[in-house]
Order: C-alpha cells, then sequence, then structure tokens
C-alpha cells in the first residue's frame, strides 16, 4: 500500500512530492524563460510550506550556459546537490528518480525540480527555430538531408504500428478527442473547446498519418516539483505523495538503430518503477502520460502494461481514458491541449500530484464510490521515442 511503501532500495528515507505548481502558461509573451522558473519555484515552496532555506538540492535542464548553476543563482539558491541530466521530455522524470534515489541516501534532504520555457512566444518572436534538427552534429546529421523532423519519426512509427497491429487513424484520433474533453474541466488549459474524431481526421496534414490535431500545442509556461525527506513532512501544508518507485532508459537517437519502432523505452522503465514500487497496472487510479502526438499515448499505455502489445487502439477507444473512464489519462488536457512548452515531462508529475491529493478542481477524477485515486503514474518520453522516465506515486 503507499503507506506502507519504502522509496528505492538504496536509501533507508521515504521520499514525498511536498511542494507543486505551474507558473503562468499558454500565451505568456512578456516573460523570459528565467522569470517563469522563479514563479513556478516560488509557488512550488508556497504550496509546500517549507522555506527556501531548506532546499539543498536543486535540478534543472535546458537553460542557460552552465545549467543549472546559472539558473540556480538567478533563484539565490546554493545547492550541495545538482542535476542536469537532458534527455527531452522525459528529463524531469528521470531527475525525480535521480533526487529520490539522493535523497533515500541522505545526500541531499530536499530537492527542488524546475522548468521554463517561452518557446511559443520565442518562435513568434523569430527568437528561435522550431526544427529541432538544424545545425545536427553527430549521428543526427545522417538522417537530416533526408527530411527525418522529429515529427516524421513519430509518424514513421505510428504507420508501423498501424502496419503491424491494424490501428486506425479513428483510434488514434479519439486520443485528441478524448485529451481535448478532460481539457474542457481545466480552467488553465488553452484550448477547451470539444473536437470530434472527423475534426482530427479532416484536418491539414502535418507528417503522415498526423493532422495538426494529432500534434501537441505550443505554448509557453514553467512548473516546479519539491521533493523532501519523509522527516519534512510534518512540517509542510500539503498532504505528502510519496514516491513508491521509478524507472529510466534509452533506448536510441538514430532511427536505424532503434530494433522495433512499435516498442518505446516505456516498457523498460515502466517494468522496473512497478517492480520497485510493488504495485501492478491494473492498480494505478490515474495515468499521466507524455502525448507531443496521440500515438505516443497509445503506444506508452501499450509498453506500461495497461494492455498487451498491438491493443491500444481498441484500449484507447470508448471514452476510457476520460475523466469517468477507466483509466483516466491526461487528465488536465495533456500536451494535446492543455499546455505543452518544449519538455512537458515536470507538468505530468504536477498533474499527478494534484489527483491523488484531490485539488483538481472540476477535473478531480473520483474512483468508485466516489473516493480519490491512491495511485498515479508519471510516463515521460524524450526525443522520438529515445528515452523515458516512469515514476509510480501514491498517497498514504
Amino acid at each position: 500500500m503507499p503507506g506502507s511503501a519504502t522509496s528505492r532500495a538504496i536509501g533507508t528515507r521515504k521520499v514525498a512530492v511536498v511542494g507543486v505548481a505551474l507558473s503562468d502558461c499558454g500565451r505568456v509573451d512578456e516573460a523570459t524563460p528565467y522569470a517563469l522558473h522563479a514563479q513556478a519555484a516560488r509557488r512550488a515552496l508556497a504550496d509546500s510550506g517549507l522555506g527556501r532555506e531548506v532546499v539543498d538540492g536543486f535540478a534543472s535542464a535546458g537553460l542557460g550556459t552552465l545549467a543549472p548553476a546559472e539558473v540556480a543563482e538567478y533563484l539565490g539558491l546554493r545547492p550541495t546537490w545538482v542535476d542536469s541530466t537532458s534527455v527531452g521530455g522525459s528529463t524531469w522524470e528521470v531527475m525525480a528518480a535521480h533526487a529520490t534515489d539522493a535523497i533515500a541516501a541522505g545526500h541531499a534532504n530536499a530537492v527542488l525540480l524546475v522548468y521554463g520555457s517561452t518557446a511559443r512566444a520565442d518562435i513568434r518572436a523569430g527568437r528561435r527555430t522550431s526544427n529541432l534538427s538544424f545545425g545536427a552534429r553527430g549521428p543526427l546529421q545522417f538522417e537530416v538531408p533526408y527530411g527525418h523532423t522529429l515529427i516524421s519519426k513519430y509518424a514513421m512509427a505510428a504507420r508501423r504500428h498501424m502496419h503491424e497491429y491494424g490501428t486506425t487513424l479513428e483510434q488514434l484520433a479519439s486520443v485528441a478527442v478524448q485529451a481535448r474533453a478532460n481539457a474542457a474541466h481545466n480552467p488553465d488549459a488553452m484550448f477547451r473547446d470539444p473536437v470530434t474524431v472527423d475534426d482530427v481526421l479532416s484536418g491539414p496534414v502535418i507528417a503522415d498519418p498526423f493532422t495538426k490535431l494529432h500534434c501537441c500545442i505550443r505554448s509557453d509556461g514553467g512548473a516546479a516539483v519539491l521533493l523532501a525527506a519523509e522527516e519534512y513532512v510534518r512540517d509542510c501544508r500539503t498532504a505528502p505523495v510519496w514516491v513508491l518507485g521509478t524507472g529510466e532508459h534509452v533506448s536510441h537517437t538514430t532511427m536505424s538503430e532503434w530494433p522495433d519502432f512499435t516498442v518505446s523505452p516505456a516498457a523498460v522503465s515502466g517494468r522496473l518503477a512497478f517492480e520497485r514500487a510493488g504495485v501492478r497496472p491494473e492498480e494505478i487510479d490515474v495515468a499521466e502520460i507524455y502525448d507531443a502526438f496521440t500515438y505516443m499515448t497509445l503506444v506508452t499505455l501499450e509498453d506500461l502494461g495497461f494492455c498487451a502489445k498491438g491493443e491500444g487502439g481498441s484500449f484507447v477507444e470508448k471514452g476510457r481514458l476520460t475523466l469517468t473512464g477507466d483509466l483516466p489519462v491526461n487528465t488536465d488536457g495533456g500536451g494535446l491541449s492543455a499546455q505543452h512548452p518544449g519538455m512537458r515531462g515536470l507538468f505530468l508529475l504536477v498533474e499527478a500530484v494534484r489527483q491523488l491529493r484531490g485539488e483538481a478542481g472540476e477535473r478531480q477524477v473520483r474512483r468508485p464510490g466516489g473516493r480519490l485515486p491512491e495511485l498515479a503514474v508519471a510516463s515521460g518520453t524524450g526525443g522520438w521515442f529515445c528515452s523515458s522516465g516512469t515514476v509510480v506515486l501514491g498517497r498514504g
């Protein structure tokens, strides 16, 4: 049970998420990424009720010449434990795993994870390009001449799943429809108007088979999560959400080195996280899954063990992923409808914690009998299925 489970075996202290927050999100034209980091960090500390002086660990990626030192300096922190792991969208689940291990082993007491990005505003202002392959070095340079953009790599993987297992465009589209249905109950979601399967299918093609609504939105925003050792919990203003198990895995960067386009690295990170947590996928009440594209949700559900390989198409049908479905997924609307400011992994952890605390407002999930969720999983994916981090959380 969540209340009796310990953190990973190498440590002796249990570890809890004690503070979570988002910065302003969506269309934030005036703020800098540093300002969004600071706003999210202040809000997460306020959420926890702990003072800044307890933070002796800091994790950040994607900003600054010497990340995370540059961001820590901006926030006025002088940590004795740091992490700047950068593996794309799964970075924050992997960082949470590292922070949990460090706290459990006594190398840190309270670790702050922070992210902030003005990706949308920067592109609109011409301050950056949206093509991640521009100026590629190393192995990526050999794919760039053939037009292998990030989205085309996901599209090829989706097509392979359709070929192997008969997954349909309508099934993929239903993922976007259900994400938007969840977003309708989130006042902070960027897009809340309902969409239909026909709306998804009839949109402009971005990379076959993906139309526009198969793809994540582009937003600005930041998030922060504070993890702390169990002895700090009594001083917190919020109920603890315990880290029960974590897993991480890297697979490939070059598409020719990916053994199977229908299997994501979540197949390994998820297995490890569930084994270490001592829980089974069928016990999970809420799942927060990285969804830059609809196929990511479908294949990650398979690889985490919520259904068998090849059955993801039928699994996502009939409203199963909505707030009242059998397995509520991306309860805030996900990257497809709520927000996606570049790397969304930390937002998954924030939403999972809010659901377990019962603080999700109109989008709060209730399980049979009206009970709050007890177990949640957050699983992030980086690159083009290059990396995965999975975290199992529980309240006790």
